[in-house]
């Protein structure tokens, strides 16, 4: 009776423990899905740019003609915005962000095409 206890104790145990990673995991891409389309502000209030895409665990920010690559540490949820807390360089995230633009975007290459359009 008691073996019968363990064995299941262990086997409820040890299952609700996946359910949780299960849910984090879930909870976590959510939460990654969330931070797109969305300005992103400093600490003064400032618009850096917009979020456009989550890399791990680096949200791409297009901030002119530039992309800039800030850890989700430092990425705190507004309302409808962004802010970025803390400090941040900006170089190491110009070069973040451009290393995510080189490895995301391919260059597309047209056939030549006849005078006649084919």
């Amino acid at each position: 009776m008691i073996i019968r206890v363990l064995i299941l104790g262990s086997i409820f145990f040890f299952s609700r423990g996946k359910n949780r990673k299960k849910n984090d995991i879930e909870d976590e891409e959510n939460f990654k899905k969330n931070l797109t389309c969305r300005f992103v502000l400093d600490g003064s209030g400032r618009k850096v740019g917009e979020s456009v895409a989550v890399d791990n665990d680096i949200l791409i920010i297009k901030s002119g003609k530039k992309y800039l690559g800030v850890p989700l540490k430092h990425i705190e949820e507004e309302e409808k915005t962004l802010l970025v807390k803390g400090l941040v360089e900006k170089d190491k995230a110009e070069i973040i962000g451009e290393k995510w633009r080189r490895e995301s975007f391919s260059k597309i290459e047209y056939d030549k095409v006849d005078s006649d359009g084919i």
